[in-house]
């Protein structure tokens, strides 16, 4: 399993920022822009806790089990290849919905003096607070259940790869 690079999530939040931000100034200009949902910052910041509290149970069955402890449970390996799956999927598509809110924000700052869009305009930013804190939350994720670094390298006497 590939690891998640960061260079990917900020482009894909960049990306997704700019298409964004220009969408929302052509809907603005032909209609009404639509609202930010208040439930979208509450959603991201579930997974973050989801994600976080999978990686604190991972860690400590794993420290559990380097330290020999009676009783103590391991991890089935295709339970934390599963979570790093979760945690990466999360983590693209938190960078995706991150930019999104990102680039209506940064347009919705323009509008800041009617009531209802300087609303939006702050759930945007939590939203994208929201994202970040799911992205760190799959980093840290993926670097507990990380395999040690052997696996890449060829070993003396091994033949090569075709």
């Amino acid at each position: 399993m590939r690891e998640l690079r960061i260079r990917v999530l900020i482009g894909v939040f960049v990306v997704a920022g700019i298409l964004s931000w220009a969408g929302a100034r052509l809907w603005n200009s032909i209609g009404t822009l639509p609202g930010v949902p208040l439930a979208a910052p509450i959603v991201l910041a579930l997974i973050a806790v989801v994600l976080l509290s999978t990686a604190l149970s991972i860690r400590s069955r794993l420290k559990a089990q380097r330290e020999r402890r009676p009783g103590a449970k391991g991890v089935d390996p295709l339970m934390a290849a599963r979570a790093v799956v979760f945690g990466q999927a999360s983590a693209l598509v938190a960078a995706l919905v991150a930019g999104m809110y990102g680039g209506t924000g940064v347009f919705l700052l323009e509008l800041l003096d009617i009531p209802t869009r300087r609303d939006q305009a702050f759930y945007a930013g939590f939203s994208v607070l929201a994202g970040l804190a799911v992205i760190a939350a799959a980093l840290f994720l993926e670097r507990v259940c990380k395999l040690p670094e052997d696996d890449d390298q060829d070993h003396p006497g091994a033949e090569p790869a075709a």
